[in-house]
């Protein structure tokens, strides 16, 4: 996609060659030097003008492509709600494509009979190609999160769509090749996929396809005194989670100091990414303990940790949760910041970002 500074730096160019063969012309023929330069000045303007005419042209265009990345954005990635079932949550994408709005990585949480279901995953690859793998993974969890008594139903069905779409892919690209559903050759798409069940007791399940593994945020006690000076009162959880200490500081994007928090990653057995391998006969979602009042979960696809600065060094996620706000909204803008600061604005991936807290009582 065609950006503003592209553009811009097109308009240049042509300026500048029609100019200097107009100049190169009038000079090398022979003839009075001021009928020459006024008509290389004629040259220069008429430049201009057809330079500025077709800057206009690109950036309607952009104009439009953008509209239209930002309504693919919308229609795949909609705004999840501020809570649901209890838990407070914000997420957001960060495209590593220049130009533009939408990328590889998905999310969603939907409330069920089962507890709150939520997906985040990336797919092979970053900007507009890999669009068609996630809207079909997403698709699928939106129904089957629903009607699927079990973690493992809702991923064979995601596994089933993401076969259907590289299948309709590859006979696209590959028509003479796909006779038959049997010889159609396979597409080389592959999505990382982190599916969690969080019940109404607390209680966390997880089946894992090669997604990194979210961290676990336990905030920091608060000090008796601070309880209205009542020794021995419990403060409140959402006090406990952060609420109304750092969301006191100016600045959303900013990482306010507060005391140490307990930063750990969850773990468990994690699959192969879907459309690797199939999945085994049994499916058996891996218990992740409980998501107590006031704790938080934090969860990201591999951009985060793997985005690098200009010296190689990694970005130090953990470090930056320890001392980031645990309010979802801005927590998610405090890593967004420090992640694009860390790197330049340069991203090598896609990044996206989805924090759940339980403010049950």
């Amino acid at each position: 996609m065609i950006t503003r500074g592209e553009t811009t730096r097109l308009c240049r160019v042509c300026v500048a060659a029609w100019g200097g063969a107009a100049v190169s012309w009038e000079l090398s023929t022979p003839g009075m030097l001021v009928p020459s330069l006024a008509t290389c000045a004629a040259f220069l303007l008429l430049a201009t003008a057809c330079a500025l005419h077709i800057r206009r042209g690109l950036l309607a265009e952009l104009r439009r492509a953008q509209e239209i990345a930002g309504a693919a954005q919308r229609a795949l990635l909609r705004p999840l709600p501020g809570r649901i079932d209890g838990l407070a949550l914000a997420a957001a994408p960060l495209s590593a494509s220049r130009g533009a709005a939408v990328g590889g990585d998905l999310y969603e949480a939907v409330p069920t009979a089962h507890g709150v279901r939520v997906v985040i995953g990336d797919v092979r690859g970053h900007g507009l190609p890999a669009l068609g793998a996630a809207a079909a993974v997403l698709g699928a969890f939106r129904e089957a999160a629903y009607d699927e008594p079990s973690l493992g139903g809702v991923l064979r069905r995601m596994e089933r769509a993401l076969g259907r779409h590289v299948r309709d892919r590859a006979r696209a690209e590959h028509p003479s090749a796909c006779p038959a559903e049997p010889e159609s050759p396979a597409a080389e798409e592959f999505v990382t996929v982190l599916l969690l069940q969080i019940a109404a007791d607390g209680t966390v399940r997880a089946l894992n396809c090669g997604h990194p593994w979210p961290y676990l945020i336990r905030p920091a006690p608060v000090p008796e005194t601070c309880a209205a000076g009542s020794r021995g009162s419990v403060p409140d959880p959402a006090l406990r989670a952060g609420a109304g200490q750092p969301d006191a500081q100016p600045g959303a994007g900013a990482l306010s100091p507060r005391p140490a928090t307990d930063v750990r990653p969850l773990g468990g057995d994690t699959l192969p990414p879907l459309g690797v391998v199939p999945l085994p006969p049994v499916l058996r979602a891996h218990a992740c303990g409980e998501l107590r009042p006031g704790e938080t979960l934090f969860l990201h696809t591999d951009g985060a940790e793997d985005a690098r600065d200009p010296a190689g060094r990694f970005f130090p996620l953990p470090s930056v949760l320890a001392r980031a706000p645990l309010t979802p909204a801005r927590l998610v803008a405090g890593v967004h910041a420090a992640l694009l600061r860390h790197t330049g604005g340069r991203l090598a991936d896609d990044v996206a970002l989805l924090v759940l807290r339980n403010d049950r009582h």
